[in-house]
């Protein structure tokens, strides 16, 4: 069933239902352009053969980025090097979808000490995010014409279709969570407010590139934090979603506060998870009862059986992944040739535990800079296929922390001065 086509309410038929996820990819040069790394990264993706392969963020505003590195589109002064992007992953056999982003209070301070948000609710991690400023009505108005225009000119360059980003804990995201919205105004307060900025964006995006042009959204099924954003929120937005023109609805959880698409992993899972071996396919099956668009679910999916299983349940339309990509860039093509059966599970591996800090790090740090290890170790392999070579397993997590650290702070200072 993972090899059939899946046709889309736009009218657009993506060929199999295997979807690469979004994953930052940092290869962006000091003016924010898209480079020959991405063309290699992604061609190389695509000749794995999975039907779309979904871009990491795509900035809208290129004050305020997920990290240095990350492309951003304002205009079309780097159309070109947008197309030859999108053009060299049409050759390996796949599409190009742009995921469209803002940060909000998720900027790092090597960018821009003083981030927007909907609200002055700080992210307090490691020190690493400035003191957001609630973003005034006229900002908002900025931010709803950015996403258009970004998607407007990935369309332009050749892209197949784009993701606008509302989970996570990134813009959108935190307007429609109570713990990062308290906006007293139309876009605060009750469900309906909060959702408002997100729905003019996606009708804001619809009407630049057109009915038959794929906008998918990935939302957070729950923040999975006490008065954060809920799964029965979830549900309500879903159903303000099915008329709102979306092609593709990406479901997930989680905020940097709380990583739950990173926790899934250790020894901690629930038994009723590692069974159906997704980690948000519970809620897509509520999900599923209600969306009039298709559902995919991404993170967790390891094995063919469990994969085909989901399908066959209607738990979820599309399988998305994103590490796997790393590892093992053919694997799409080995699971549809029934060749591979079971995906290599590497994060275990790459826990480096409270004995590597010492006995005085608290539990909280411990994990957040055990996810940036994670984090980075998916990054050096992202390099290494940027780079045309294979994927490096053998490669030490320590390594693979201290390398992220100085890469990220190298760009960052590389873009001030560019």
């Amino acid at each position: 069933m993972i090899e059939q086509p899946l046709a889309l309410p736009c009218g657009h038929t993506i060929k199999n239902r295997f979807i690469k996820a979004a994953m930052t990819e940092g290869l962006a040069t000091a003016s924010d352009h898209a480079t020959p790394a991405h063309q290699i990264l992604y061609k190389t993706w695509a000749q794995g053969g999975a039907a779309v392969l979904i871009s990491g963020n795509i900035m809208v505003d290129k004050r305020y980025l997920e990290r240095a590195g990350n492309v951003v589109t304002e205009d079309e002064r780097a159309i070109k090097q947008l197309s030859a992007w999108a053009k060299a992953t049409h050759e390996g056999g796949s599409e190009l979808w742009g995921q469209i982003s803002h940060p909000g209070r998720q900027c790092p301070r090597l960018v821009n000490t003083k981030p927007l948000s909907a609200s002055d609710v700080q992210l307090n991690m490691i020190s690493n995010f400035g003191k957001p400023k609630a973003a005034t009505q006229a900002q908002l108005d900025d931010i709803i014409k950015r996403f258009a225009n970004t998607a407007s000119v990935l369309k332009k360059a050749g892209f197949d279709g784009v993701q606008i980003h509302s989970a996570h804990g990134y813009l959108l995201s935190q307007f429609l969570s109570p713990i990062t919205n308290k906006r007293e105004d139309e876009y605060g307060g009750s469900l309906e407010n909060r959702a408002r900025l997100l729905l003019r964006v996606i009708q804001s995006v619809r009407d630049a590139v057109g009915p038959e042009f794929p906008v998918a959204i990935k939302l957070n099924s729950s923040d999975f934090q006490k008065g954060g954003f809920s799964a029965d929120e979830c549900i309500q937005v879903i159903q303000w979603l099915n008329d709102a023109g979306i092609d593709l609805l990406e479901i997930s959880g989680g905020t940097y506060e709380q990583l739950e698409f990173f926790q899934q992993s250790d020894q901690k899972v629930r038994a009723s998870t590692q069974k159906r071996e997704a980690y948000f396919l519970e809620y897509a099956e509520n999900i599923k009862k209600i969306a009039k668009m298709p559902v995919m679910v991404t993170g967790g999916f390891r094995s063919l059986a469990g994969m085909e299983r989901a399908l066959e349940n209607d738990q979820t339309d599309v399988i998305g992944l994103a590490r796997p990509f790393c590892v093992n860039p053919n694997f799409p093509n080995e699971m549809m040739s029934q060749s591979l059966e079971l995906l290599e599970e590497v994060e275990s591996k790459l826990i480096l535990g409270n004995g590597f800090w010492g006995p005085a790090s608290s539990s909280k740090s411990v994990q957040a800079l055990n996810n940036q290890c994670q984090a980075g170790w998916y990054y050096h392999q992202i390099e290494q296929l940027a780079q045309g070579k294979p994927s490096n397993a053998e490669y030490s997590p320590r390594k693979a922390l201290l390398s992220h650290f100085r890469k990220d702070i190298t760009r960052a200072i590389k873009r001030k001065f560019a």
